[in-house]
Formats: C-alpha cells, structure tokens, sequence
C-alpha cells in the first residue's frame, strides 16, 4: 500500500511538471522576434531645420543609431541599438546645442526620449514584451524632430511681443 501510493506522487509530479516546461519554452521562443512592420515611420525634418542640425555632429550621430533600430530582427539587436542610443543620448545632452535649438523646449523633448530609451531597455532586460515601450520611444523621438520643424517655422519674434513702448 505504501508503495503505491510513493510511486503514485511520483507519477504525479512527473507528469504535472513536465506539462509546464513545454509552455516555457513556447514563451521564451516568442520573446526574441521583433516585428518593426508595426512601427510608425521616422517624422522628416524640415530643409530649414536640417541646414542647423547638419552642422551638429552629436545630433547627426543619434540619427545615425536611431536608423538602425528599424532593422532589428532579435532583441539581441534592440540591446545593442538601445546600449548605442543611450551612450549617445549622454553625448547629446552635453554638446553644445545650436543657438537656434538651445530652447527648453527641445531639451524637454530630449529628456522623454532619453526616458523612453531607458524604458525600452528596462522591459528588454526584464523580458517585457517591448512593443509598447519601442512605439512611445520612436513618438518621442518624432516629437523632438516636429519640435525642431516648429522652432524653424516659428516667425513670430518674442521680444518684438512683450517689447513695449
């Protein structure tokens, strides 16, 4: 009787764990396939911003490195970009910015893009599904680009509005 029932346990956790091994591993394949097919597309910068931001070597480099991100394939990719962007993102935040572009505005956008870099590598390190946190990385990304279209485009003078004689 007492062998019956010790063999008995036995099959038993055998047969329930052996179950859960199967689902693990379906789960982890699943998690190294990024599919950039979902992604919005890269925002364009204005020819009038662009003649500023050429000159900015610092800039031009993130640009360079945020291209990439749309041909990963695996997370090892994505680490390597982000490892890449954030490096770069530090590089940015202490250059000297154009005069055009040295504007609260534009740092503050710069600041939600490098918090959303830091997100997209977070969830990667944590084996969160990064989708979410890549599409607000690259809004963020494309608010700063529209953020130099509207600084460019801006024709009304400040000092000329709160000048008054």
């Amino acid at each position: 009787m007492g062998k019956t029932f010790i063999v008995g346990v036995v099959l038993l956790l055998f047969f329930s764990c052996k179950g859960d091994r199967a689902k693990d591993v379906a789960q982890d394949t699943s998690a190294f396939d990024i599919s950039t097919e979902k992604w919005p597309k890269k925002s364009k910068v204005n020819p009038k911003a662009s003649v500023v931001l050429k000159n900015w070597p610092e800039f031009n480099a993130i640009e360079t490195s945020f291209d990439a991100l749309y041909t990963v394939a695996y997370t090892e990719d994505l680490s390597l970009i982000l490892d890449d962007l954030i490096e770069k993102q530090k590089l940015l935040a202490d250059s000297e910015y154009p005069e055009e572009f040295d504007k609260p505005q534009i740092r503050s956008r710069q600041k939600v893009f490098q918090t959303f870099i830091l997100k997209t590598k977070n969830d990667l390190e944590y084996r969160i599904d990064v989708q979410q946190s890549v599409l607000e990385m690259i809004n963020a990304h494309n608010a700063l680009l529209n953020q130099f279209n509207v600084i460019v485009n801006n024709t009304l003078d400040i000092k000329t509005l709160l000048d008054e004689d």
